[in-house]
């Protein structure tokens, strides 16, 4: 698997992302403000929830580019065996059941799952307890995850 390309994908989705959200605000704010939308009496809030709904999109939209801008500035380093597991790191986990598991830990707000020859490869960031669990691991050492179902055990099989 390509990392580099793992990171195009990461910036398309939330380059795409980001102009959704923009559209959504764009298009709350002229339903907020359209003449046919001022309020005739108290109970008239159509204009008043358009705004609430734009003022929203606005914030979701800033933090996407934030996200976004977090992620055009991801330098991909190669694995270090001193550095251990960082961000920007492709990790091929395995658990109890042989299940194996793509990961490519980046900055923050970019949850998301891709698919890359062939294997779905889950975008994670440090502040998801895995993300945060594999941070400094390096390949052969277990992680331990308290999850609500119990304890998972992941070992690090590979890590680009």
């Amino acid at each position: 698997m390509n990392k580099t390309e793992l990171l195009n994908q990461v910036l398309e989705r939330l380059q795409s992302d980001l102009l959704q959200a923009r559209q959504a605000a764009q298009t709350a704010y002229e339903t907020a403000t359209h003449e046919e939308n001022i309020a005739e009496n108290k109970y008239d809030t159509l204009g008043l929830e358009a705004s609430y709904l734009a003022t929203g999109q606005a914030r979701r939209a800033e933090t996407i580019a934030q996200t976004l801008n977090s992620w055009k500035q991801l330098l991909l380093r190669p694995y270090s065996d001193q550095q251990g597991i960082g961000l920007g790191a492709l990790v091929e986990v395995s658990d109890d059941a042989g299940n194996r598991q793509h990961l490519f830990l980046g900055p923050n707000g970019a949850s998301m799952k891709l698919q890359q020859a062939g294997h779905s490869v889950q975008v994670l960031s440090p502040q998801a307890p895995l993300g945060r669990a594999l941070l400094g691991k390096q390949v052969g050492e277990e992680i331990t995850l308290q999850l609500a179902s119990g304890v998972q055990l992941l070992e690090v099989l590979s890590v680009d």
